[in-house]
């Protein structure tokens, strides 16, 4: 077993490390890592937080999502995004409507993979944002590693038209169902992220289950300060 999580832990470095840098990125890289799969009948709250904290200062960003299933391989979901602008005002930033497709039987290949589509429209700007990208999960005894690879377009009056790319990688123990330590790695154009995290599960009656997530990411490419802290709380029933 440990002979398998360090081969897994080599190939999360390596597949890092091979990422190509074509990203123009200068949003937060750090947020969610996206796993494969979609229950059939599912029904799901969301509440993402994320912190950017830099030399210049700090972004808060927040946001609510409700979707579900629209058949046993794809769900949807709507988001309202929230942000706290220079002069600490919190208000409406965004919306975003996302689509997540499984797009094999879980097991049934040696990695299983998605897909996910995500299209976003600036509340008070002519800006728009369109993301569309696989993820992948393969598990190891106890331990799992997730990947996720998107490719981002930018375009409208208010913002510069231009392609980004991301990568997300979240290397999981399953200790207990409640307490499941991780460690993160992000990358985008001149940023590369690595820090601790958590994952923990509730099940109730039925399908309903709490899930819940935190991570710590530093940036580790430059000398500055520039430190993200990420939580999520997901209700399904």
């Amino acid at each position: 077993m440990k002979a398998i999580n360090l081969f897994a832990a080599t190939v999360l470095i390596g597949f890092c490390l091979l990422i190509p840098k074509l990203a123009y990125a200068d949003g937060i890289v750090v947020d969610k890592v996206y796993h494969p799969y979609v229950l059939p009948f599912e029904r799901e709250l969301e509440w993402r937080l994320v912190s950017h904290q830099t030399d210049s200062g700090n972004i808060l960003a927040q946001r609510v999502g409700l979707g579900g299933a629209i058949n046993d391989t794809m769900a949807l979901e709507g988001y309202i995004v929230g942000e706290r602008d220079d002069n600490g005002d919190f208000g409406l930033q965004a919306y975003e409507l996302e689509l997540r497709w499984q797009l094999i039987e879980q097991g049934r290949l040696w990695a299983d993979w998605g897909a996910l589509f995500e299209f976003e429209k600036q509340h008070d700007a002519d800006a728009y944002e369109a993301t569309s990208g696989f993820v992948i999960e393969k598990e190891f005894g106890r331990a799992s590693l997730t990947m996720n690879a998107f490719l981002v377009y930018e375009w409208g009056q208010d913002i510069e038209n231009e392609w980004e790319s991301e990568f997300r990688a979240q290397y999981r123990y399953r200790y207990l169902s409640a307490f499941q330590p991780a460690v993160e790695v992000y990358l985008g154009e001149d940023f590369v992220g690595i820090g601790p995290g958590f994952i923990g599960l509730h099940r109730f009656d039925g399908q309903k289950q709490l899930k819940w997530e935190a991570g710590f990411i530093t940036e580790i490419s430059q000398s500055e300060k520039n430190h993200s802290f990420r939580m999520a709380l997901e209700f399904e029933f």
